[in-house]
């Protein structure tokens, strides 16, 4: 009886986890347009072969808090705060060293 209550706990956790890297995954997936839109008007300094990179690193150094803002951008429309959310993402230390790696011309 213990063992199949367990059991069931652990099976709950796993779909749970499951759903949430789903969520997270459209989410990031959703917020792609609005990066790259903010980086392609609001950052003309970036060539527009690296722009991709930049949309990756961003999207990938922003907490699950930015990704929905950054989704809700992608379907309301880009505003002052979107531009200020992708260029917080931006002068971190983590997002630097992606940029570094992935779009070495730049930096």
């Amino acid at each position: 009886m213990i063992r199949a209550l367990i059991l069931t706990g652990v099976l709950a956790l796993t779909a749970c986890a499951e759903v949430q890297t789903a969520a997270d995954h459209t989410g990031r997936r959703a917020a792609q347009s609005a990066v790259t839109e903010v980086i392609a008007i609001n950052f003309p300094q970036v060539p527009k072969s690296l722009i991709e990179a930049f949309t990756g690193c961003v999207i990938d150094n922003a907490s699950a808090l930015e990704v929905r803002e950054l989704a809700k951008a992608s379907i309301i429309g880009v505003d002052n705060n979107t531009v200020e959310v992708v260029r917080s993402i931006l002068s971190r230390p983590a997002t630097q060293s992606c940029l570094r790696s992935n779009a070495p011309l730049t930096l």
